[in-house]
């Protein structure tokens, strides 16, 4: 450990020299001046150090200060590198480190030398499984995958693909409305945002809406499959209806939504919308022609240009200008067929 301190310090140096009192900073606290000082010892041996002057006129002493070499810090990098060749599994791929600072390819090691374990143990796996369960079974860590620099560094040794990782879509945000759990139509609205799904919450249990979902921008386009799952509906039909925000994004996050689930625009929260005053501030949102078009389709002629106007001059409505009692109004009193 401290070895591989004070090489990562040499590795970084700018200077040709470095002074005792910077080697001793580098790994001061728990460390023992024997432990150290053997250390220093040993680099100086190996021709990574070269006393340059003075001593510390200690038992085992110590230069006051060394030149660095930093073609034998090269040297023994690419070396080990070299030796793992021979010995790491053989789907472990190291030419990347080559071309890469030796400190990463340290910080690395001790991960590769757990995966060849494992891949000598087990080879490579048969079966698809979740970044927490093969970040654990690798390193005992199960963040290690997705957290911890773990994707990375299966994809420099070429085994990323290999590892079979699949995702699993988190679980569907939503509130379930008990009184009209046994119709055979169910019928879910999604919102795009926090503040309208509190505020619609309220009025749930006076609709004839099965639940009430929050969207949470774009992640509800891959959520929205845990949604006959979470709520195990079997010989049901599912009638979903999203509201967003009035703006190129909130249209293309519907757009992606329906290419994996049918899902209608809840037409009527857009229309009193529509009514209301604009919104400056979305100039630098992109249009993507093909779900603005899908999306018109379900408006009325002027509906149509009024928010093609809008959207063209940079405004846009959110949600939240419809407040809490004008949203409860049109989803209660809404006919939703």
């Amino acid at each position: 450990m401290v070895e591989s301190i004070i090489r990562s310090l040499l590795q970084g140096a700018r200077k040709k020299t470095i002074s005792l009192s910077e080697l001793e900073r580098a790994v001061e606290g728990g460390t023992s001046y024997e432990e150290f000082a053997g250390v220093v010892n040993e680099l100086v041996k190996q021709g990574i150090l070269v006393p340059k002057s003075g001593s510390n006129h200690k038992p085992v002493a110590l230069a006051l200060s060394y030149r660095i070499i930093q073609s034998k810090l090269s040297a023994d990098h690419l070396q080990e590198i070299e030796n793992c060749h021979f010995t790491l599994h053989p789907l472990i791929k190291l030419d990347v480190y080559y071309n890469l600072p030796s400190d990463e390819w340290e910080n690395d090691l001790p991960y590769i030398e757990r995966i060849n374990t494992f891949l000598n143990q087990n080879g490579l796996p048969e079966r698809e499984a979740t970044a927490p369960e093969w970040s654990y079974a690798l390193t005992g860590d199960e963040k290690w995958i997705d957290e911890k620099g773990g994707k990375r560094l299966l994809d420099k040794v070429g085994l990323l693909k290999s590892m079979k990782i699949i995702a699993l879509p988190d679980p569907l945000m939503l509130a379930v409305n008990r009184a009209v759990w046994n119709d055979r139509t169910s019928r879910h609205l999604i919102v795009e945002n926090k503040t309208p799904f509190h505020w619609l919450l309220d009025y749930l249990r006076d609709t004839s809406f099965l639940s009430l979902i929050y969207g949470a921008g774009w992640k509800v386009t891959a959520d929205i499959l845990m949604l006959d799952k979470q709520l195990g509906l079997k010989d049901h039909e599912a009638r979903i209806y999203y509201f967003g925000d009035l703006d190129y994004e909130g249209i293309s996050i519907w757009h992606a939504l329906s290419s994996r689930r049918p899902v209608i625009p809840a037409v009527a929260f857009y229309s009193a919308l529509l009514a209301k005053p604009w919104t400056k501030g979305k100039e630098t949102q992109m249009c993507n022609a093909e779900a603005l078009t899908h999306f018109l389709s379900y408006f009325s002629p002027k509906e149509q240009e009024d928010l093609i106007r809008v959207l063209q001059n940079g405004g846009y409505y959110p949600q939240e200008g419809l407040n809490r009692s004008e949203l409860g109004d049109i989803w209660r009193n809404t006919p939703w067929n």
